[in-house]
């Protein structure tokens, strides 16, 4: 029988780390359950590599001294964590002992070198232990890990395998990871033990360093097939054989510890009414692949090139730049070639993003461990002339500061404190952020100067003689010369360009070949960073107003498509070329309050952007006269320009952003947007790059848009929110053809198709409804269930659901691979068609509604595709969001008479449609009620949240089983702050409100603790 169970897969990968891969077998009886480590192995290394302090250790200890160790060696891990602890050793005694020799940056030093050989790394397969989580007895859990990678006796990675072959996927072991493995046991500790966990099968490798239950989160791993997700063939070869040959390997697993992994923290400051507090938020950061072999390859390329090459690394918006270029400005700094000589004397990072500063130096400093490595230039020119001169092995600086260095060193000379930039054999590498074709002009040759100053006055002197121009003098000669070798390439600068969207002139430019043979030296493609769930596709629901106007035209007279009564408002002003702001306005509010508002749990903001300062002044004023005249509530605007505008037709007039805005300085503007009562954005020249708002769910554009500039504008809309299903563009002033031609050199997907035709819907549900795999039945017994009219499903519900999609899945699995892959892309077609033209056209047919509800879920519960292709387990957040939207508009009511046939129109079927949202008898409509708030079913899914993270927590669970239900509310009162916290991010405007006004504060509590304790006790054993 051929070798293909999951323990085959296991063996194989033992035997290529064992193999090249330079691991030791260790057996799971090694492992110590109590202090999760291999004790034999830690000691045995701190004996090995540091033999005169552990003797001097047991003349104090004697018999106790492995205990007293690996005691003082535990308690370290609990309160530094593994990472501190492998980079910067622990104290038992008042001696400090390493955990780990990393590879020294030059080969000149035996010692060190002797000291790397010693670090011990073990494969250990199928650990075992006893977990915190109980079985169906009441008794602990034992849980197996299928391998187990350790770093002198400290776990340091987990993977859980799986092989298709034998039914289970990468994705069952990501379940596996979040149903049946707990952080609370001590392998699993957020950065106390392992810091990375794999789900890897034979096609796919997903990871994540924190395990979170339900909420983990999981990235892939991947290489990226055909730029796009997933994983290339490999000839001979399992297409994830990268992870354990080249990833995992000895060197590269300790390189990427001891250079690329990092704890990111962030920090912000939230009013209670106590005061201000600060929150802290932690995320341990494990390379992805293409940040990995980008910051690696460059790297060797530099090592074994030296200088006086220009890289460009095109990768797109998601995939991490800022920490790719943490890294390699790192690495760079320390290089050494092939004949221990530093490659590079400095690295200058070239950037206009503050945040990137502040992460940088933050990264650094966690591998460096001492300051000084980083400086910021945040003060004036002079502070780079001295940061150069002095040599620090990191600056960053704005390109801008690099014209002025010359009057800096006079100014500098002035006050008596002069210095000198000596280049003269000194050699830099330049990393450009979000490289445009202004790198190539004047402030670059500025930079190019500078930073070779002394090679080109060498070659001015040496090239003099050569001039034959006699109408110049020397000095003019000099001049001419010295600007020309400016603009050249400079033999001691290397430049590393970073951008998602690289020009002509950048791509020219940043020449040095990668893969292709051409520029870019490595690429990360829009379409991989979509497939891969990290952006949106800001393409997929795009239309032009022509395409968008015939389509509300294609049905406004068809007997066989009813509308609500709400489409009217939208249809009554639709030309095909509106004449004047009043109407594209109208148009935009009119969309805006129909098919945007509800979206995001009633949280969706969109942006209008207009084609100069002026258009914006004006579209603003008739924005809010529009909202203003019409009575409408809960969409209010702000506007962003520069400077101050006068309308030549209103003489007299003047505008400023700030005054527009009722005061609101330009520097908050970003911050209050975020608030829920702004929910639209018009701009003019700003905010269209660099602005990230993941509540961004819609465009309107009224401006000519080309090139980089398009694809920039529109992906303001890509960034992920939780609930964001899709974005939509409507633009009025570009051709389809033209976005797409911009979009298509960072894309590398599909055309933009043909206007979608309404009648295709009908078309795919006949089409789906004939493979017989499911029935009208099915969809009836699914929707039945689907849109109760309440908020949470009950665990009956649920199971109803389950067995109706497991029915249907277990026919889809009957059928051959082919069918199988041409019934799964209807479904898909039926799914994108009609979340694209619900949007534009108000269907109330009832059938094709609900069938888009049960293609939804079914997509998500069927298997994936066996071709290696990213699976996406389906947002459950985005499904809540989606059925709350579907309730509250009230798009289906299921208890009244029959859906409309498509053959024609009836005066039976559906009775009219209700208008309001579903009624909120919930605590956010007590809340309303009382205090005169307007929170919506978003802040509803808020406290839904707390109250299940509150249930998840053994301790709360624990208190609502042992006390009476007034003692109970006291304990969580204690714990409820925290409880808030952890549900802040995406609910700022009602956990503002929680923070800082206690009578509402003690309402909800009030009112969640009687919840949670009444679900508690409910779900109790009955005696």
């Amino acid at each position: 029988m051929a070798n293909h169970t999951e323990s085959d897969f296991e063996k194989a990968i033992e035997a290529g780390l064992i193999g090249a891969g330079g691991y030791t077998k260790r057996s799971p009886a090694a492992y110590s359950e109590p202090l999760a480590l291999f004790p034999d192995d830690v000691t045995g290394f701190l004996k090995d590599s540091q033999t005169a302090k552990w003797g001097q250790l047991e003349v104090l200890l004697g018999a106790k001294t492995e205990a007293t160790l690996l005691d003082s060696l535990s308690k370290e891990l609990e309160i530094k964590g593994t990472l501190h602890v492998l980079r910067h050793g622990f104290k038992c005694y008042g001696k400090t002992f390493r955990l780990a020799y990393f590879r020294p940056n030059s080969s000149m030093n035996p010692e060190a070198a002797a000291s790397y050989a010693a670090n011990r790394l073990t494969i250990t397969r199928q650990v075992a232990f006893a977990s915190v989580m109980k079985n169906a007895e009441g008794k602990s859990r034992r849980c197996i890990i299928d391998v187990t990678l350790s770093l002198n006796g400290l776990p340091v990675a987990t993977a859980e395998l799986k092989n298709p072959l034998t039914g289970q996927r990468a994705a069952d072991a990501v379940r596996q990871y979040c149903h049946a493995r707990d952080d609370r046991d001590l392998l699993f500790a957020f950065k106390k033990r392992a810091l990375v966990h794999f789900a890897v099968d034979p096609d796919e490798v997903w990871m994540t360093t924190r395990l979170k239950g339900m909420e983990t989160v999981f990235l892939p791993f991947n290489r990226g097939n055909n730029h796009g997700a997933g994983n290339p063939p490999v000839e001979s070869n399992w297409k994830t054989h990268y992870l354990w040959d080249e990833v995992l390997q000895a060197d590269s697993l300790i390189d990427i510890l001891q250079r690329f992994m990092h704890l990111e923290v962030k920090e912000r400051q939230v009013k209670t009414d106590k005061g201000v507090r600060t929150i802290r938020k932690e995320t341990l950061v494990f390379p992805r692949y293409h940040q990995l072999d980008a910051v690696r390859k460059l790297v060797s390329h530099a090592r074994a090139n030296g200088t006086g090459r220009n890289y460009l690394v095109q990768h797109s918006a998601g995939s991490g730049k800022s920490n790719s270029i943490a890294w390699l400005a790192h690495r760079l700094a320390s290089l050494h070639d092939a004949n221990d000589e530093k490659v590079f004397h400095s690295v200058v990072v070239v950037t206009d993003r503050r945040v990137l500063d502040q992460q940088l130096q933050n990264t650094i400093y966690q591998f460096e461990h001492k300051t000084g490595v980083v400086e910021k230039i945040d003060e004036d020119t002079q502070q780079l002339v001295r940061a150069l001169s002095q040599g620090t092995p990191i600056v960053i600086t704005t390109i801008q500061k690099f014209p002025f260095i010359s009057q800096a060193l006079s100014t500098l000379d002035g006050k008596g404190t002069g210095v000198k930039i000596d280049t003269a054999g000194k050699r830099f590498a330049v990393i450009v952020d979000e490289a445009h074709s202004s790198q190539s002009g004047e402030t670059a040759t500025a930079l190019k100067g500078m930073l070779n100053k002394d090679g080109i006055e060498a070659a001015i002197a040496a090239q003099m003689s050569d001039e034959e121009d006699a109408d110049l003098s020397d000095d003019a000669k000099a001049a001419m010369l010295r600007d020309a070798l400016k603009r050249a390439r400079q033999p001691n600068l290397s430049f590393f360009a970073f951008t998602a969207t690289p020009k002509f002139k950048t791509k020219v430019l940043f020449d040095e070949p990668g893969p292709s043979g051409t520029s870019p030296f490595h690429e990360y493609t829009m379409r991989q960073a979509i497939e891969e769930g990290f952006i949106m596709d800001v393409l997929l629901n795009y239309t032009t107003y022509k395409r968008f106007f015939g389509l509300i035209k294609q049905v406004e007279n068809d007997p066989e498509v009813p509308r609500k009564k709400a489409a009217k408002a939208l249809a009554r002003y639709l030309e095909l070329h509106p004449v004047n702001i009043e109407q594209v306005v109208s148009v935009i509010v009119e969309h805006f309050r129909l098919y945007v508002m509800h979206e995001l749990g009633g949280r969706a903001k969109a942006m209008v952007v207009t084609g100069s300062r002026l258009a914006a002044v004006k579209y603003k004023l008739a924005f809010d006269r529009y909202i203003k005249n019409n009575g409408y509530t809960g969409i209010r605007s702000l506007v962003a320009f520069s400077g101050t505008v006068e309308d030549p037709e209103d003489p007299g007039s003047s505008y400023t952003e700030v005054a527009m805005n009722d005061g609101l300085a330009e520097s908050e503007l970003p911050e209050a947007f975020e608030r829920d009562d702004y929910r639209v954005l018009l701009v003019a020249e700003k905010y269209q790059t660099g602005f990230d708002q993941p509540l961004l769910q819609t465009m309107y554009v009224v401006k000519r848009l080309a090139g980089v500039q398009a694809v920039q504008t529109l992906s303001r809309l890509n960034r992920m929110a939780p609930g964001k299903a899709r974005t939509f563009v409507l633009d009025f002033a570009n051709q389809e053809d033209d976005i797409y031609k911009a979009f298509k050199p960072y894309y590398e997907a599909t055309p933009i198709g043909e206007n979608a035709d309404p009648h295709r819907l009908s078309e795919l549900q006949h089409k789906l409804l004939e493979w017989a795999i499911f029935a009208p039945d099915d969809v009836n017994a699914f929707a039945e269930v689907w849109y109760r009219g309440k908020r949470d499903h009950s665990a009956t519900d649920h199971r109803l659901m389950n067995s109706v999609l497991d029915a249907v899945v277990q026919r889809f699995l009957d059928r051959e691979d082919a069918q199988q892959d041409e019934f799964r892309g209807q479904l898909t077609a039926y799914r994108n068609l009609y979340a694209f033209l619900s949007q534009i056209i108000p269907y109330q047919d009832s059938e094709l509604e609900k069938l888009y509800a049960f293609v939804r879920n079914l997509i998500a519960k069927l298997p994936p595709p066996g071709n290696g292709q990213a699976f996406r387990l389906e947002d459950e957040v985005a499904l809540r969001f989606f059925r709350l939207q579907q309730l509250t508009e009230g798009s289906i009511d299921l208890g009244y008479g029959e859906a409309i046939p498509l053959k024609g129109p009836t005066d039976v079927g559906t009775r009219g449609f209700s208008e309001e949202g579903v009624a909120l008898s919930t605590l956010v409509a007590k809340l309303n009620e009382r205090f005169g708030t307007n929170f919506t079913e978003a802040d509803q899914f808020f406290f839904d949240q707390i109250r299940a993270s509150a249930e998840e927590d053994e301790k709360i669970v624990e208190a609502a089983r042992a006390n009476n239900l007034a003692n109970f509310s006291s304990y969580l009162e204690r714990m409820i702050d925290e409880l808030f916290i952890d549900r802040m991010e995406g609910n700022e405007e009602i956990f503002s409100r929680v923070m800082t006004d206690k009578e509402f504060r003690s309402a909800a509590h009030e009112h969640l603790a009687l919840e949670i304790f009444q679900r508690v006790r409910d779900a109790m054993p009955r005696k």
